[in-house]
């Protein structure tokens, strides 16, 4: 598959990058400024790039079989999320280029609560919440574009750099607990999960999320 990568260069972006190389798939990686084409993997096509842009979008997606996007925003500027969002839905918009959001956790349901989300409960940091209200307006706009094939990928609570051991589970709408009731998976792994989407699709036009 030829996969466009926007955010290539973050945390999950580059291991996403990593991982679709791994499997002999074409990768562009695109970030925003050129200086951090040293960062990418000289077997990726380094791009820059705007993802909240809908013409470097079309530009990024032309000939291309999924899109992915990995980005984040600085803190402070998470309203910057929707926007982004937004850039690529229009920039994707009737071309049948698949989109892959990497989203946020915020919106999933805590299990044995009647439904109260990650982002509601009780011990959820106040730190975390523009974040995670802006992860809820991307996951929205997603679902009420109807001209793109899109797939909104939530992580577990916790998604940290570890090893890649290939395995996890797959759930919806709720997040997924081990015995110990913590929610957890590498970004290794959630790129793993990803791929396999991509080349498997599974979820489309919803969300689903992963977690060990």
């Amino acid at each position: 598959m030829r996969i466009t990568v926007f955010g290539a260069a973050g945390n999950v972006g580059s291991r996403v990058v990593t991982e679709a190389l791994g499997r002999g798939h074409e990768v562009t990686a695109v970030v925003r400024r050129e200086a951090r084409f040293p960062e990418l993997p000289a077997a990726a096509h380094a791009r820059t790039g705007d993802a909240a842009d809908p013409r470097d979008v079309a530009r990024l997606a032309a000939g291309q079989d999924v899109v992915v996007t990995a980005t984040r925003p600085a803190q402070g500027s998470e309203g910057d999320l929707l926007t982004t969002t937004e850039g690529l839905l229009t920039g994707l918009s009737g071309t049948g280029v698949r989109l892959l959001v990497v989203g946020g956790a915020g919106s999933l349901t805590v299990p044995g609560t009647g439904g109260t989300t990650v982002a509601d409960a009780p011990d959820f940091p106040p730190s975390w919440r523009p974040i995670a209200l802006a992860c809820n307006a991307q996951l929205a706009a997603c679902r009420a574009a109807t001209e793109v094939d899109w797939t909104y990928l939530s992580p577990p609570a916790l998604l940290e750099p570890g090893t890649r051991t290939g395995r996890y589970r797959l759930g919806t709408d709720e997040l997924i607990v081990d015995a110990k009731g913590e929610s957890a998976v590498s970004m290794e792994d959630l790129a793993v999960a990803l791929l396999d989407e991509a080349e498997n699709p599974r979820h489309r036009r919803t969300r689903f999320t992963v977690g060990y």
